[in-house]
């Protein structure tokens, strides 16, 4: 049996609410605050390791492991995607071609499955589930799911291991590069990097969506229509929250509900608005059969409520607003956004945008290598919707194809870090960028 290394881990409930920095040892502060300490096994070593599975969580652990990384991914639930999965949200934004050889092969092998819609592009995430977990374990990327990131253990800017839990209970993983597409910057939170979230005045954060599935049926096999208390039934069209309906097969359609004023980095406010979501799902719903006439079924609601913006690391550059409006170039690009400026105001939950129709429109821009790198983090990366961005920027590159194209660009510096003994900020960006290049990425504007 393979002998288990063992590292003293010491925190103080979480790191990132008490302001310890990547497991240091801490006392209690306050009669409210304990301090706990634990051996656990370092049951994982790998090259890199890439914390969360969405879409860029993908992205980066296939492209590192195509560049011969050996290559670990955590993911806290039952199948990689998120939003794109997990979520629901079964359509893809933005430009389609040129994102880049992971992305092509998921789109090929959607294809293949006949479980893609190429004009709308709606695709059917279920089968996308399948898809990347099989991407993924072609590649040979080792896989663990139902597992949660807890804490790090850094130094002097360098993570040395990080802390997982799943069912086995908590356990360590060492790596030489990490990659954070947690979407809420958790491992950077973590170990103390600076973040910001939201707008600068208040700090609210783009507005959430709930996904819920219906199928058309006889009007006698809908569900019964709501009772006033608990739920407030909605009785005119002008009291809708922005709703949003999508094909979703033979007979049925996917809707999503607009949830603003939630901070999706807080457990009790991210509780409140999964609540909060299942609620509104029942009225919305409820409207449709009661005053519209819909012969609609409830199927099933997405299992976690659609995050559009969560925290986002303080890079070496952060993107903002006015670099898309400019299309500005940049000597380190590694991906490339085309989607408009989607900015949903933050503070009610009507179809209302930060910005008029007008401004939302913006040419093919570019991103740079260094909004990938965590500011005083000498081994992390951040890809996918925690990447360092303004809001505004966000609002545009947070979308799949974006998002897929700035993991494998993670991917890729991970590994090449790993191949010449150095740190991603100390790679000549030319070379990533050419590697991204030479994998189908069109970063030209």
């Amino acid at each position: 049996m393979k002998r288990r290394h063992f590292l003293q881990l010491a925190t103080a409930c979480s790191s990132w609410l008490l302001g310890a920095r990547g497991g240091a040892a801490a006392e209690p502060k306050a009669a409210g605050e304990v301090a706990w300490s634990r051996s656990v096994p370092v049951r994982y070593e790998a090259d890199v390791a890439v914390i969360g599975g969405g879409i860029a969580g993908v992205s980066a652990a296939c492209a590192a492991a195509r560049s011969g990384a050996k290559v670990l991914l955590v993911e806290r639930f039952a199948v990689t995607g998120g939003d794109m999965t997990s979520g629901g949200v079964a359509n893809f934004c933005g430009q389609l071609t040129g994102q880049g050889e992971v992305f092509d092969t998921i789109l090929a092998e959607l294809r293949r499955f006949k479980a893609i819609e190429e004009k709308k592009p709606v695709f059917h995430y279920e089968i996308l589930a399948i898809v990347l977990q099989e991407m993924l374990l072609q590649r040979g990327v080792k896989l663990l799911l139902h597992t949660r990131f807890v804490d790090a253990i850094e130094k002097d800017g360098r993570i040395r291991e990080c802390i997982v839990c799943g069912k086995s209970g908590p356990e360590a993983i060492r790596a030489k590069q990490f990659i954070d597409c947690s979407g809420e910057a958790d491992l950077a939170r973590a170990c103390g990097f600076a973040t910001v979230k939201g707008r600068p005045e208040d700090g609210l954060q783009l507005p959430m969506s709930m996904m819920y599935f219906v199928r058309h049926v006889e009007p006698k096999d809908a569900f019964p229509q709501l009772q006033e208390g608990r739920f407030e039934p909605i009785r005119t069209k002008d009291e809708l929250p922005m709703t949003s309906v999508w094909p979703d097969g033979p007979r049925g359609n996917a809707i999503k509900v607009k949830i603003p004023m939630f901070d999706s980095t807080d457990t009790e406010s991210l509780t409140a608005a999964e609540i909060r979501g299942r609620r509104r799902m029942m009225e919305v719903l409820d409207y449709h059969q009661r005053v519209e006439k819909k012969p609609w079924r409830l199927d099933h609601c997405s299992p976690i409520i659609g995050i559009r913006e969560g925290c986002r690391i303080v890079g070496d550059y952060t993107l903002v607003v006015d670099d898309l409006r400019a299309a500005r170039e940049f000597d380190d690009a590694v991906a490339r956004g085309t989607f408009y400026l989607d900015g949903h105001k933050p503070d009610d939950d009507k179809r209302t945008y930060i910005l008029s129709h007008e401004e939302m429109q913006v040419p093919p821009y570019q991103i740079p290598f260094r909004s990938l790198l965590v500011r005083d983090a000498k081994n992390l990366q951040a890809a996918g919707r925690c990447f360092s961005a303004d809001q505004l920027a966000l609002s545009s590159a947070r979308v799949s194809t974006t998002c897929s194209m700035l993991g494998q660009a993670a991917g890729i510096a991970a590994a090449e870090a790993i191949k010449r003994g150095c740190d991603p900020r100390d790679l000549d960006a030319g070379l990533v960028r050419k590697t991204v290049e030479e994998r189908g990425a069109k970063l030209g504007v």
